[in-house]
């Protein structure tokens, strides 16, 4: 495994503190033993591959893919479905009317 160990990513660190069942434990530690790591170093190189594998996108295939796509991203939004551009033309008209500077 090529990921670098906490110690390696950063001089600054976090201690972060988990609250597992002991089952869960003792199968994590035995995991990260067999991979010669610590527990420590085996729990964060988890979780970044997991942001990792929840980073990569795949390509659209069928036309719907795409709307469907900005339809989740209009569900992430807490204001809504993006404005027509004819309103982002007049937002940006009113600004440079009333903020021109000469700079």
């Amino acid at each position: 495994m090529n990921t670098p160990t906490p110690t390696e990513a950063s001089s600054k660190m976090a201690r972060v503190q988990l609250v597992i069942p002991d089952e869960d434990r003792d199968r994590f530690l035995h995991q990260a033993q067999r991979e010669r790591m610590t527990l420590s170093a085996w729990l964060w190189a988890a979780a970044r591959a997991r942001l990792e594998a929840g980073q990569q996108s795949e390509p659209f295939k069928a036309p719907g893919d795409l709307a469907e796509f900005f339809h989740s991203c209009d569900a992430l939004e807490e204001t809504g479905p993006e404005p027509e551009w004819v309103e982002h033309l007049r937002v940006i008209n009113e600004s440079r009317r009333q903020g021109v500077s000469g700079t």
